[in-house]
């Protein structure tokens, strides 16, 4: 397609018009309008465009229309009142595109959602499209994902919607935003009253850009979802938003997937959800943290007898006994509670330890009393490890070395070396 010509302002209001004098294109079926202006652009028609007529979703991804495509499709859908979504991911669109698909938007008031990613908009299509959001009284959703879009995209977008109170969804994932862009998103957030779902993964947001959105939330009254993954977010990142928990009482999900926050970090985030009574998805996979800040996330969960989560994605973990017993635990208080982990077949394995055991002594129609009673020869309650290990073997019980060891830390609990078997009659 040969590069169309940058309009003026002034020439603007006749881009999207035919040849046809204005009571002629009233008379057109959309479907001849369309092809008329296919006709008129130098383009080709987009078969999929007049086979789904008259839809609400309207899904036009991957088929490369370019700026003029774009034109010819923004003259059919002027006066549409049938399509609320139109889909355009990935169709070259530049800023000439996304221009003629703005103006279309001043007149048609039926679409609501529109995805705009990777359509090579940059710095120039930001400000077409905050130009447009300035006065939005239609969108409310719109995906801006894989643009190029920088710190100073980020600010045209949060001056346009620091005061928006109709988007409700915007997606600007996969775009080079930084802390300057972070900070002008996080002041945006602080006063806007509108977006509930915000996307900034896979950008370069840290330091004091996560501080500011930190501090926006902190304010914030709408927004339910934060996507922060990929944003090398560490301490200081968990730190400003563990304060921040503290105070949101709207953000229902956090996704801080794929960051670099270790078990340090995880402390200081549960700072915040140690009090925190809103937020029900926490998604942490990919992150360096272990099965110690396993344990402190599903420990603060016990102890916030006010908690609202219900999902915590830790899917890339591996977790051991103790949070598996710990996880048993809170199941008996909160069943619908599901986490996301990865365990060992041998961790697996040796939590069986103690059915094995009760399972046969019950064979053999012995309480576990009987077993440490018949170790006790002088009746002190107590039996050295070792000799619990040699009866176990001595019984041929079918326990392995790994699952035998686990079952003497479980009786004997601070490393004593001897097992006080008293608080074990209630196993039986």
């Amino acid at each position: 397609m040969e590069k169309q010509e940058r309009h003026s302002g002034e020439e603007w209001d006749t881009d999207l018009e035919t040849e046809d004098p204005q009571n002629r294109r009233q008379s057109l079926s959309r479907a001849e309008l369309y092809l008329k202006a296919c006709q008129q652009t130098g383009t080709s028609p987009v078969s999929s465009f007049l086979s789904h007529l008259g839809e609400a979703h309207l899904n036009l991804n991957y088929y490369g229309l370019g700026p003029l495509g774009a034109k010819a499709l923004a003259i059919a859908l002027q006066c549409d009142n049938d399509t609320t979504n139109l889909e355009l991911e990935h169709n070259g669109l530049q800023a000439e595109g996304v221009r003629y698909l703005m103006k279309m938007l001043q007149r048609n008031t039926t679409i609501c959602s529109l995805n705009l990613s990777s359509n090579q908009l940059h710095l120039e299509g930001a400000n077409i499209i905050s130009q447009r959001l300035v006065d939005n009284y239609y969108i409310q959703s719109i995906k801006l994902s894989g643009n190029d879009f920088d710190d100073s995209a980020a600010k045209c977008f949060a001056e346009a919607l620091s005061s928006d109170y109709v988007l409700k969804n915007l997606d600007l994932s996969y775009n080079k935003i930084c802390d300057k862009g972070g900070k002008y998103l996080g002041d945006m957030i602080a006063t806007n009253i509108g977006i509930q779902v915000l996307n900034l993964s896979w950008n370069s947001i840290s330091a004091c850009g996560a501080v500011a959105l930190s501090d926006g939330l902190k304010v914030n009254s709408t927004l339910k979802e934060l996507q922060l993954s990929y944003n090398n977010f560490g301490y200081m990142e968990a730190k400003s938003l563990g304060q921040a928990l503290k105070k949101n009482c709207t953000l229902v999900l956090l996704d801080l997937s794929s960051n670099n926050m270790d078990d340090q970090a995880v402390t200081l985030l549960c700072e915040g959800l140690a009090s925190n009574n809103t937020l029900s998805i926490l998604k942490f996979a990919s992150n360096p943290m272990t099965d110690s800040g396993a344990l402190t996330l599903l420990t603060t969960f016990k102890n916030n007898i006010n908690s609202a989560l219900e999902m915590i994605d830790i899917s890339s973990v591996y977790v051991y006994e103790n949070f598996l017993e710990l996880l048993e635990q809170v199941h008996q208080k909160s069943p619908a509670l599901t986490v996301r982990y990865r365990v060992l077949d041998s961790v697996i394995r040796n939590l069986s330890a103690l059915d094995v055991f009760m399972r046969f002594l019950k064979e053999r129609n012995e309480t576990i009393m009987d077993f440490f009673q018949a170790l006790d020869k002088e009746g002190v309650m107590e039996v050295s490890t070792l000799a619990f290990m040699k009866a176990v073997k001595a019984a041929e019980i079918p326990l392995d070395q790994g699952q035998l060891i686990w079952l003497v830390k479980k009786f004997d609990k601070k490393c004593t070396a001897k097992i006080l078997y008293s608080h074990l009659a209630q196993l039986s």
